[in-house]
């Protein structure tokens, strides 16, 4: 079962993943919770606009803290309490039931499933890096808990 997020980039992924694997005529899940973090006052600017305007120190915060939003954005300890009540009511289940699921998603997004998946703290999933484009492979036992991982 493919989901991915509402935003375009999310979904422009999946499609390029199911042209890839030859799937076709497969109902896909779209959910606005997966959408990648909202950067707020930072949304549209390149990373120097935003160094310049409010310094690289605090841009960098505003990037790489857990629970700091970027003026009226959102934090990644925020985008945690919208993917991851969805991630926990809709595909842990159909993981539960068999289902492989394929989840193409933003970064933070998935930073936040990959901190519950593999049970990191907000200190160790910010050095963990999430490859664009690399997909990673979760095997979830029959508990619910991860039972292994492959990277591809």
């Amino acid at each position: 079962m493919p989901i991915s997020p509402r935003a375009a980039p999310g979904q422009h992924t999946l499609d390029l993943i199911l042209e890839e694997l030859g799937v076709v005529d497969v109902v896909i899940t779209r959910n606005h919770k997966l959408n990648e973090r909202d950067y707020g006052d930072l949304s549209g600017l390149n990373k120097d606009d935003a160094r310049v305007k409010w310094g690289e120190e605090q841009v960098l915060i505003w990037r790489r803290s857990f629970d700091v939003p970027p003026p009226g954005g959102e934090s990644l300890k925020d985008t945690a309490a919208r993917a991851l009540p969805y991630f926990d009511a809709e595909i842990r289940p159909l993981v539960a039931a068999g289902k492989t699921v394929l989840v193409a998603a933003h970064g933070n997004s998935l930073r936040a499933i990959v901190m519950a998946l593999e049970g990191l703290t907000p200190e160790q999933i910010l050095k963990r890096e999430l490859g664009t484009g690399e997909p990673v492979v979760y095997s979830i036992g029959s508990d619910g808990k991860l039972a292994g991982t492959v990277s591809i």
